[in-house]
């Protein structure tokens, strides 16, 4: 028994980390193709536009997840909720998993 959950663990931690690098990329892809022009590359914010790299996972997706409602945060709100309009649950997620490993 023993020996079979010594077997199972690695597996399990490799396979788990491989579907976070695929997210990540994934999340990086995404990033570029809009985020990218206001928030900077890797997002290290740009003018008025805040840095969005390098916060907590959950975090963001909550952040994200308002504006999609359309929740007012700050002031370029407006441009905020209309492109956090058109994400899907999933962009969500790989843009928080790209943006919380960025450092």
């Amino acid at each position: 028994m023993l020996k079979s959950f010594q077997l199972v663990v690695p597996i399990f931690f490799f396979l788990v980390s491989e579907s976070l690098s695929v997210d990540i990329d994934a999340g990086e892809k995404r990033y570029h193709e809009n985020c990218h022009n206001c928030h900077g590359p890797a997002g290290m914010g740009v003018a008025s536009y805040p840095k969005v790299s390098g916060k907590d996972f959950s975090d963001i997706v909550d952040k994200l997840n308002r504006y999609r409602a359309g929740e007012k945060i700050g002031p370029n709100s407006a441009l905020m909720i209309s492109m956090a309009k058109k994400l899907s649950d999933l962009e969500i997620q790989i843009l928080a998993a790209y943006l919380s490993s960025v450092k």
